[in-house]
């Protein structure tokens, strides 16, 4: 605001998803059918990962390994075994970069709209439980493509600056700060 930073909580994660590419058009096809409401939460976000890749599964975008398959189906949240299949430095697996690639996409996306929506010009701070472990993934550039891809208003956001949250409670520092 000129003086400082003022945070902005909301529950936008269960705002309406807006598919920016005839590939997300079909995601959110695929996900209306499946839950009726599809929100940001239910392809940006830990619970979103898994609906992104049994998108790209189902619809034959890529091959599913039976090793991955497997641990898939045994893990209570498949969420790290994506994410960690997608960011193997030796060798990454398809349909799991595929899938992150894509819910990175969204995410940039949505992080643009809402520095547009608040013209957040002092900073966006992206946050939550998944950003932090798929940093490797937002600073290979696709976040930012999506998040400056705005059409005659990119200029806008080109300059704003996009932070990471690594911390891993964020909320709790700050009521401690707020209570000292």
């Amino acid at each position: 605001d000129g003086a400082g930073y003022q945070a902005h909580p909301s529950e936008g994660g269960h705002a309406d998803f807006a598919p920016t590419s005839l590939r997300q058009v079909e995601l959110y096809r695929y996900l209306e059918e499946r839950h009726g409401h599809v929100s940001y939460e239910r392809v940006c976000s830990g619970r979103g990962l898994p609906n992104i890749y049994a998108f790209l599964r189902d619809t034959g975008r890529a091959a599913e390994p039976p090793d991955l398959a497997q641990k898939l189906r045994a893990a209570e949240d498949p969420t790290p075994h994506i994410v960690e299949a997608a960011l193997a430095p030796e060798a990454p697996v398809e349909l799991a970069r595929m899938a992150l690639d894509m819910m990175v996409d969204i995410l940039g996306a949505e992080a643009g709209n809402m520095a547009l929506r608040f013209m957040a010009t002092g900073g966006i701070y992206v946050g939550g439980g998944v950003p932090r472990y798929i940093l490797p993934a937002i600073k290979a550039g696709r976040f930012m493509d999506a998040f400056r891809r705005k059409g005659r208003l990119a200029y806008v956001v080109e300059d704003i600056p996009v932070h990471v949250i690594t911390h891993p409670n964020p909320g709790l520092l700050g009521a401690a700060r707020c209570g000292l």
